[in-house]
Parts: structure tokens; sequence; C-alpha cells
């Protein structure tokens, strides 16, 4: 068994979990800032959207270090340390961008206001997974 290959499988499939995690706790977010709009009679925004979407691009930033490892020569463990480190730090980031889109989501949903800050605050969580990425493309 080459445990390189478990690097190469972790490095996608943590990103994914972290994403999944991030998107569940910012779409509650998002759809309880919108019940509340619908039993206010206001409107509710689709912009909330952009909020409940953001954790998923830490997937693509998997899939995108695995098709790099998937063609590395580097030494299998230095892999399988790149792919779960990698993976858990895109991970966290995607669970981090949820919770602060949650409380985008609440407040922007209770206000109308303050979007452009909101979505600034998400894109600073996002950026811990493209430092990642970008590092581990560097090492590879």
């Amino acid at each position: 068994m080459n445990i390189g290959m478990i690097g190469i499988a972790a490095v996608l499939g943590i990103s994914a979990v972290g994403s999944a995690i991030g998107a569940g706790i910012a779409g509650q977010a998002a759809i309880g800032a919108w019940k509340r709009n619908y039993m206010a009679n206001k409107p509710a925004s689709f912009l909330l959207v952009a909020f409940a979407g953001a954790p998923l691009t830490q997937t693509i930033y998997g899939f995108l270090l695995q098709g790099q490892m998937m063609n590395s020569e580097k030494p299998a463990l230095l892999l399988a340390a790149l792919g779960i480190m990698s993976g858990l730090g895109m991970a966290m980031s995607a669970i981090a961008q949820g919770q602060a889109s949650a409380a985008g989501c609440d407040a922007y949903g209770e206000t109308g206001k303050g979007f452009g800050q909101y979505i600034t605050v998400v894109g600073l969580c996002e950026t811990v997974a493209l430092f990642v990425m970008v590092f581990t493309f560097m090492a590879l």
C-alpha cells in the first residue's frame, strides 16, 4: 500500500467535510433569516445565498490539490502529511467561513444593510484556504 494515497484522498475528503459543515451552518442561518422576513411580511433577500454557498469553494481547492498531488513525485509520507494537514486547514477555513456567514445572514436579514462588510469578513476566512492551497502547491 502506498501511504501517499491516503493524503491524496484525504485532501479532498477532509476539505469537502469542512465545506459541508460550513454550508450547513450558513444555510441554517439563511433559512432562519428568510423565515423572520416572511413572518414580518418583509422581502427576503436572495443575497443570503452568497453567504450560504461561500464555504463550498474549499472543496474545489481540495480537488485542485488532489490533482496536483496525484502527479507529484514527492515521497509518500510527505504526500500523506500534506494531504491530511492541507485538508484540515481548508476544512477549518470552511467551518469558520460558515460561522461568519451565519452572522452575516442574521445581520443582513435583520437590517438589510452592511452586505459589503459582512461578505468581506467571509472572504477573510476564505483567504486561509487559499493560503493553504498555494503553500501546498509550492511544497509539491
